[in-house]
């Protein structure tokens, strides 16, 4: 029930309050509570190429500004340091035989799972603010990143030209390849290995300039946004793969005119 009335009702939300514009430093709720912002952020630019908080608030700066010092913990090392995009998606799967005209067949898919200890988190999830072990490096994320990239790449790349033999198809069949977003030249050489030339951007688009790191969604995203121009019996291939490692394929084929 939602408090007020129902759900299918339609009502008129509150007023946002005054922004505070105090620049005065708020109190936290407990020890590893994000601070929250006590000034206005209308207007700021953070994106992949620029970031206005750090103006005041990055270790040259902050001195000078006298605001607090972002933390360590917001940038550990290169491998583990990523801009994630917040996404989430979904996609119906449904029997062909009652499918719309116009829909897309899966051909076929595939999962693979191999051990790596190249990508981690302990428990930090669960127990990063946990004061007896606060601060501690095993509280987050960690990636040895150049050992992840000379693994995964050839690992994927073997499973899709594997797939495609499975299938009967060779590389030249696919029109498109959906790829996870997470690394461009990951993608880009997993690409040229399947296809044998470095891939166009028509071949395999990318999205990350766009939404950042949205893991293994991207490559949906990446579906949805750049696959309206397929003709019926034009094959493409979606395929996300990452920590674990674990990888999937799904090719499928446009149906309908």
């Amino acid at each position: 029930r939602r408090v007020g009335g129902s759900i299918t009702q339609e009502f008129t939300p509150p007023p946002l309050r005054d922004e505070e514009n105090k620049d005065l430093k708020r109190e936290r709720n407990y020890p590893e509570q994000p601070p929250t912002i006590p000034h206005a952020i209308r207007g700021y630019q953070v994106d992949m190429n620029s970031n206005r908080c750090l103006a005041c608030h990055s270790r040259a700066n902050s001195a000078r500004t006298q605001a607090p010092m972002i933390s360590i913990t917001h940038f550990t090392d290169r491998d583990s340091h990523f801009i994630f995009g917040d996404v989430a998606t979904a996609i119906l799967v449904e029997d062909e035989a009652f499918a719309p005209a116009k829909h897309w067949k899966i051909l076929g898919t595939k999962l693979k799972t191999q051990f790596s200890n190249n990508i981690r988190n302990n428990f930090g999830f669960l127990n990063r603010a946990a004061p007896e072990g606060a601060g501690a490096p095993d509280k987050l994320f960690v990636q040895e990143g150049r050992k992840v990239f000379k693994e995964v790449v050839p690992m994927v790349a073997e499973m899709i030209t594997a797939h495609l033999g499975e299938l009967g198809l060779k590389a030249d069949a696919l029109k498109r390849m959906w790829l996870h977003q997470a690394n461009a030249n990951m993608n880009r050489l997993i690409s040229s290995k399947v296809l044998g030339h470095e891939a166009s951007e028509t071949e395999s688009p990318t999205v990350l300039d766009t939404y950042a790191n949205t893991s293994s969604a991207g490559s949906i995203i990446a579906f949805h946004l750049h696959s309206e121009d397929f003709a019926p019996g034009e094959k493409g291939l979606i395929c996300s793969f990452g920590a674990g490692y674990s990888a999937g394929t799904v090719f499928v084929e446009k149906v309908g005119g």
